[in-house]
C-alpha cells in the first residue's frame, strides 16, 4: 500500500473528521498529546509503545525502498497502520471508505459497513486461493481515525477480525499509536515518512525485532 491518491476523494463534498469522542485522551494520539517520557519506539510518521510479545515489521517499497507501512504482530493478531497528511479542519476517512470498497469489490471480495470503537469500519472478506483451497476468503477489518492534520489507517487480521476477545487486545494496540505530523508542509493524503528506528543496529534486526 502506497499514498492515497487524490482520485479516492476526488469530487467528493467536505467530509467532517471520524474519530472516537476520547481520541485526544485515549488515543491515536497526536505527538502534542502523548507523554514526552514514554518509551516510544521512533519510526518517524509513528510512534509504537513496547509492550511484551509485540514484533515490529516495516514493510518496505520494493523499486523505491521507501518504508510504506508498520506491521503489528501481537497476540494472535496482525494490525497493519499507515499515517497520512490530512486538512486541519476535514475528514478523509468516510471517502476512503469508498475507495477501499471499490478496491475489494474488483478483487472478487465483499465488503461489510459496521460500526466499531473508532466510528465506522469496514469488515471485508478478501479472495485469498491457496492450494486445494481456490475459493477460500481472509477476513480482515479497515478502520480509520482522522486526528489533526492527520489520517492514521489501520487494517486488522487474524484474531482480531473474528473474535472479541482478541479484537479488544488489538484495537488498545491501535489507541496506543502516536502520529508525528511534523511541521513540513504536506498535500493532504500524502503519506507521512516512516523510517527505521533510529535504535535499530540493522535492518535485519530491525526487521523482525520483538519488543
Amino acid at each position: 500500500m502506497s499514498d492515497i491518491s487524490s482520485a479516492e476523494i476526488e469530487g467528493g463534498e467536505e467530509q467532517p473528521k471520524s474519530a472516537p469522542a476520547d481520541r485526544a485522551t485515549e488515543g491515536p494520539l497526536d505527538e502534542a498529546e502523548a507523554n514526552p517520557v514514554r518509551p516510544y519506539v521512533d519510526l518517524g510518521g509513528v510512534k509504537i509503545l513496547p509492550r511484551e510479545g509485540l514484533q515490529l515489521r516495516l514493510e518496505v517499497e520494493e523499486g523505491s525502498q521507501r518504508v510504506v507501512a508498520v506491521g503489528l504482530d501481537f497476540a494472535g493478531s496482525t494490525l497493519q497502520v499507515q499515517p497520512f497528511a490530512a486538512p486541519r479542519t476535514t475528514g478523509l476517512w468516510h471517502e476512503i471508505r469508498e475507495q477501499i470498497t471499490e478496491q475489494i469489490a474488483k478483487q472478487g471480495g465483499k465488503t461489510t459497513l459496521t460500526v466499531g470503537p473508532f466510528g465506522p469500519e469496514l469488515l471485508a472478506e478478501i479472495p485469498a486461493a491457496t492450494a486445494g483451497q481456490p475459493n477460500s476468503t481472509r477476513l480482515a477489518r479497515f478502520i480509520g481515525v482522522d486526528g489533526p492534520r492527520w489520517f492514521l489507517r489501520g487494517v486488522i487480521a487474524g484474531e482480531g477480525a473474528v473474535d472479541a476477545e482478541a479484537a479488544a487486545k488489538i484495537e488498545e494496540l491501535f489507541r496506543s499509536v502516536v502520529v508525528v505530523r511534523g511541521k513540513t508542509p504536506m498535500p493532504p493524503r500524502d503519506l507521512i515518512p516512516l523510517h527505521m528506528p533510529k535504535s535499530a543496529a540493522t535492518a535485519e534486526d530491525h526487521q523482525a525485532s520483538t519488543l
